[in-house]
């Protein structure tokens, strides 16, 4: 049996393993093992085993994760969610349907100090929900704002998933956070729009608003933000002055963030223990599918399969938009069973080569891989709020416990549908990805 055979039966296996709700990193880490002893047999498995999982986790650059999600957790806690929604509330909160704009405003701004959805999310979600709800937004609109504002935490820099994509594709943290600037905003005004155009189409949908603001109590809650404004500037600020590396800057970011939070009380009584458990479990968690990853990708590799893959479609002749519109299908399948991080992991070793074997709008190779992640990192966007799993409606639901997980999904098609029009947008004009890059090179 040839080893493409073998891979393409161990992918099934695998797939049958997340269909049975089997862990993502150990579903990777037993398909690759079992695929890796079928093609080569158990002692070099082992030889694998013994130097590859150290030589993956001492990687300086993976040190930015933990560092990121501690500052994420001390964020959640310093109460920081509440500033950025009032000061939000305060500028646009009178529109019609501007309460829930500024809910996906501050989800854009607590994205920026976050990096996790879905601790963005469920952090914005305990502050915006209940607001909405006292001023009579449908829950539908309500529910489906946040769900869809929470995928901003991937987008806005600093972002997790980004970090993984650019060790997995071998390109500079820092330019795919610069490139990640003008997707992030370009999503966060497209929900805007979604919801102005929803409260103009129901006009019973947006409630009758908050009342209007003075500027002076505007610059009163834009000061109250200054700690989420002061974390932002240092740690991109530091990256791009050239001060730190995104290593340092998330260090840094980590330590203003939790004084911030100990200011604010956030780590008081169990606070801080909570902060450091919930970056351990993370962190945990997202090496363990490393290491799964990293296994099956070392027996794909062996099995040929990738290469094979490359090589068939080259020979089949598709175009390279046909090509490309394949992988966003395949990411919006496996979105409905899969998170970000999991696709990022089990894909881009497989189909970043594709890619960068094609002609896109005769883009050089590390544009292209930049392009791609940003592509990439927008449609699994897309995963995170469609069913049946659509992680980011569950952590909404979890919080709006009377509101029916239908009615949750009917309320984020309208921003699917802002999410189809921007995934049409960043292929066909690549500029928007990678203008922020050119215009500093």
């Amino acid at each position: 049996m040839s080893g493409t055979t073998i891979g393409l039966i161990m992918g099934v296996v695998m797939m049958s393993m997340l269909a049975l709700r089997v862990q993502i990193g150990i579903a990777m880490f037993l398909t690759g093992a079992i695929g890796y002893i079928w093609v080569s047999g158990l002692d070099p498995l082992l030889a694998y085993l013994k130097n590859a999982p150290y030589g993956r986790f001492s990687l300086y650059d993976l040190s930015v994760v933990p560092l990121f999600l501690l500052m994420g957790q001390f964020a959640t806690h310093g109460g920081l969610s509440r500033a950025l929604f009032k000061a939000g509330n305060a500028f646009i909160g009178h529109w019609k349907g501007g309460m829930a704009m500024a809910g996906v405003a501050s989800c854009a701004g607590f994205g920026a100090i976050c990096g996790s959805s879905l601790a963005t999310a469920a952090t914005m979600s305990h502050v915006v929900l209940p607001e909405l709800k006292r001023h009579q937004y449908k829950p539908s609109l309500a529910t489906g704002s946040l769900a869809a504002g929470g995928t901003l935490g991937i987008l806005i820099p600093p972002s997790v998933p980004l970090v993984i994509y650019a060790i997995l594709a071998e390109q500079n943290i820092a330019k795919l956070f610069l490139a990640a600037f003008v997707p992030g905003i370009l999503a966060a005004v497209g929900y805007m729009l979604v919801i102005a155009i929803v409260c103009r189409v129901d006009a019973a949908a947006g409630g009758p608003g908050s009342p209007k603001h003075s500027w002076a109590e505007r610059l009163r809650t834009v000061i109250d933000t200054w700690p989420v404004l002061l974390i932002f500037l240092v740690v991109i600020g530091g990256i791009y002055g050239g001060l730190f590396t995104p290593t340092e800057a998330a260090a840094v970011g980590a330590l203003a963030t939790g004084i911030a939070a100990w200011r604010s009380g956030g780590l008081k009584g169990r606070g801080f223990m909570e902060c450091i458990y919930g970056t351990a479990t993370g962190t945990g968690m997202m090496f363990l599918i490393l290491l799964g990853a990293d296994t099956l990708n070392s027996f794909m590799a062996l099995s040929q399969l990738p290469a094979e893959a490359a090589a068939w479609v080259q020979e089949m002749g598709f175009g390279p938009f046909t090509v490309l519109f394949a992988i966003i299908l395949i990411y919006l399948v496996l979105g409905c069973v899969m998170d970000s991080l999991s696709m990022i992991l089990l894909t881009v070793p497989i189909f970043l080569p594709i890619i960068l074997g094609l002609d896109y709008w005769g883009l050089g190779m590390e544009e292209k891989a930049i392009w791609f992640g940003m592509v990439a990192l927008v449609v699994m966007e897309v995963g995170l709020i469609t069913p049946p799993v659509g992680m980011n409606v569950y952590i909404i639901n979890g919080v709006a416990k009377d509101v029916p997980m239908a009615t949750i999904f009917r309320g984020v098609l309208p921003f699917l549908a802002s999410d189809i029009i921007r995934i049409f947008l960043l292929v066909f004009f690549p500029s928007i990805s990678l203008v922020a890059l050119w215009a500093v090179s």
